[in-house]
C-alpha cells in the first residue's frame, strides 16, 4: 500500500486508490443499454394485456440470459 496522500473518499477498504486505478472500459452498458431499450419497445408493442407488459419489462431486463441460452442451444452444448 502506498503511503501518497489521497483526498476524502479516494481510498476504498483494501487501500486501493481509485483515482489512479480507475479505467474506462465502459462499452459494454452502452450495448446493453441500446439492447434494453430496442426489447423493450419490441415487447411493450406486441403486449396484448397488463401481464403481457410486465412480461415484457422482465425480458427486457434479461435479454443477454436469452441470447445466451439461444446461442448454445444452437451451438449444441
Amino acid at each position: 500500500m502506498d503511503n501518497e496522500p489521497c483526498e476524502q473518499g479516494t481510498k476504498d477498504w483494501l487501500g486501493c486508490n481509485w483515482k489512479k486505478h480507475m479505467h474506462c472500459h465502459g462499452c459494454g452498458g452502452a450495448i446493453y443499454g441500446l439492447g434494453f431499450l430496442g426489447a423493450l419497445v419490441y415487447y411493450l408493442s406486441t403486449a396484448t394485456s397488463i401481464l403481457g407488459g410486465i412480461t415484457g419489462v422482465i425480458k427486457a431486463i434479461l435479454w443477454p440470459a436469452f441470447l445466451v441460452y439461444g446461442i448454445m442451444k444452437f451451438l449444441g452444448m
